[in-house]
């Protein structure tokens, strides 16, 4: 039986799978008793350190999680379940931590994008029993915006390179705690998981034992889910947003299933985004969140929802606000959430004042979840002008001349699946999302989707050089080579594609085999 230490922040069910899926028991606790009982206790930190230490310290969990650690009974934190372990984190300032380990979490000061989003490999420092079975060349997924900085380095189990070197994992006697998310972390993240559980054991070191680890670049699938005209879910597709084919829905499969092909081929996480929750209310949207249950109980990367993720009044006059509706969704496992339109609203609204208000979805989410769970997607068309003083836009010089052989354009923003423009460019609203919270942007572009003609390089790197946060890059992917393109031609950390990888014009798999020797990938 494993004890598994649910605070009530993130999505804890695919971990909760992970376990389950390897033959174990899981009790939840529900009082200091339950942890003090256990054998074995799993924690898995998500989210904000100060929200976490003070839903911990109400739920009266901290002295309790003291004296197990202190007991030296087997222990697994995982994310902000590592961070817990030391005295304080520079994320809240003024929030002790548990103080098991001296040290302190810092966050990263480095030029590269933070979040640190992906999949990334391990600096092995001495043995542990949770590597048996390991090579030690395999990835795993992180996704974080502060480390670990341990004063003991006796403790220090791996390490990781981004921008710096940092500590990924620490064991001390029979506590260990990583960094990065096993259960996210397909087949190699089972494995620690599974050495974790068992007994007996034995500490062992990689045979690979790498001197440098490199984040790798990630291919996103991407499901557009929606009701057909006989009211089931599935994927479909739309070229240029228009998902009907002679006035019938598009039917490209089944939601679960297809996710579970691509998690099979190797994808290294999964979008679902739900085009018709602007019209359906999310919570009463049942499908949908059996899609994401039924999905994290096999899929074992990332998973992300999209669609309709704001503030809501039914019916009836129930007021329900953007944070209950994704409470809801990374409950039923998702790990990040979309926001596309109501961010456009929300960054209207602040241009206004010039004023945050602390109360926006953007806001909201990310005060309690953490950054890294908050994605923005933008749906941008080009808007061709003559000079770059046309309009009080960001405008850029184009390499693909407009109608009348303009040779400048910007991006605009638009709402409601593509079908209305506002007057807000794609960068503008990457920065100000960015400053409200947001931790990733997935950038679309209309003009592309359903082209097959390749990523529209100029906008992503208009973007990325705007943030400083990751970008996705989406629409346009026709062929292999465009993901070598956009990752060599641009900053963008990750790619998604929908349509070819549904009709198997490209396959998944064999956008990973044509990358693997000249981009770093996960394999």
């Amino acid at each position: 039986m494993i004890t598994f230490l649910d605070y009530g922040a993130g999505n804890v069910r695919s971990l909760i799978n992970a376990i389950e899926s390897l033959g174990e028991a899981v009790k939840t606790v529900e009082s200091g008793k339950d942890i003090l009982s256990a054998q074995k206790l799993v924690f898995p930190g998500v989210g904000a350190f100060g929200n976490m230490m003070r839903i911990l310290n109400e739920k009266n969990y901290l002295e309790p999680l003291k004296t197990y650690l202190n007991s030296n009974r087997p222990f697994f934190g995982i994310c902000l379940g590592l961070q817990a372990l030391f005295e304080g984190s520079e994320e809240a300032a003024d929030v002790s931590g548990l103080g098991f380990l001296a040290g302190s979490v810092k966050r990263f000061a480095i030029e590269l994008s933070v979040p640190h989003i992906g999949w990334n490999g391990l600096n092995f420092k001495q043995s542990s029993s949770i590597f048996n079975g390991l090579y030690g060349d395999e990835k795993f997924y992180f996704v974080h915006s502060y480390y670990v900085a341990p004063e003991e380095h006796e403790v220090i189990l791996t390490t990781t390179d981004y921008g710096c070197e940092f500590v990924s994992s620490i064991q001390k006697g029979n506590i260990i705690a990583t960094q990065f998310h096993p259960e996210k972390s397909g087949s190699s993240g089972l494995r620690i998981l599974k050495n974790f559980l068992e007994t007996d054991v034995e500490p062992t070191r990689p045979v690979h034992v790498s001197k440098r680890t490199e984040l790798a670049k990630r291919i996103i699938a991407c499901l557009d889910v929606r009701s057909n005209d006989q009211g089931d879910l599935v994927v479909t597709k739309g070229d240029q947003y228009d998902v009907r084919e002679k006035g019938v829905v598009r039917n490209l499969g089944k939601p679960v299933e297809l996710a579970r092909r691509y998690y099979e081929q190797g994808a290294d996480e999964i979008t679902f985004l739900n085009i018709t929750g602007f019209r359906d209310f999310p919570l009463e949207d049942m499908p949908m969140l059996e899609v994401l249950r039924q999905t994290s109980q096999n899929v074992f990367v990332p998973l992300t929802i999209g669609g309709g993720i704001r503030d809501y009044t039914d019916k009836n006059g129930r007021k329900y606000t953007a944070l209950e509706v994704a409470s809801e969704y990374f409950r039923s496992g998702a790990d990040k959430v979309s926001i596309g339109t109501d961010a456009v609203r929300i960054v209207e609204d602040y241009l206004k004042t010039g004023r945050k208000t602390g109360q926006s979805s953007i806001e909201e989410i990310s005060r309690v979840y953490g950054n890294q769970a908050v994605v923005i997607s933008i749906d941008p068309s080009r808007v061709y002008v003559n000079s770059p003083d046309a309009v009080q836009h960001h405008v850029i010089a184009t390499a693909i001349a407009g109608p009348n052989g303009e040779r400048y354009c910007w991006y605009q923003c638009t709402v409601k699946g593509g079908r209305e423009g506002r007057e807000l460019d794609a960068v503008t609203l990457a920065q100000v999302c960015e400053e409200l919270g947001a931790g990733e942007i997935l950038l679309n572009c209309i003009d592309r989707d359903g082209t097959n003609l390749g990523f529209d390089l100029e906008l992503i790197n208009a973007v990325k050089t705007a943030v400083s946060i990751p970008v996705i890059a989406s629409s346009g992917a026709g062929c292999v080579e465009h993901f070598y393109e956009v990752f060599t031609e641009t900053g963008a950390e990750s790619a998604l594609a929908a349509g070819i990888f549904h009709r198997r014009e490209v396959p998944l798999a064999d956008v990973k085999n044509f990358l693997t020797g000249k981009v770093e990938i996960r394999r």
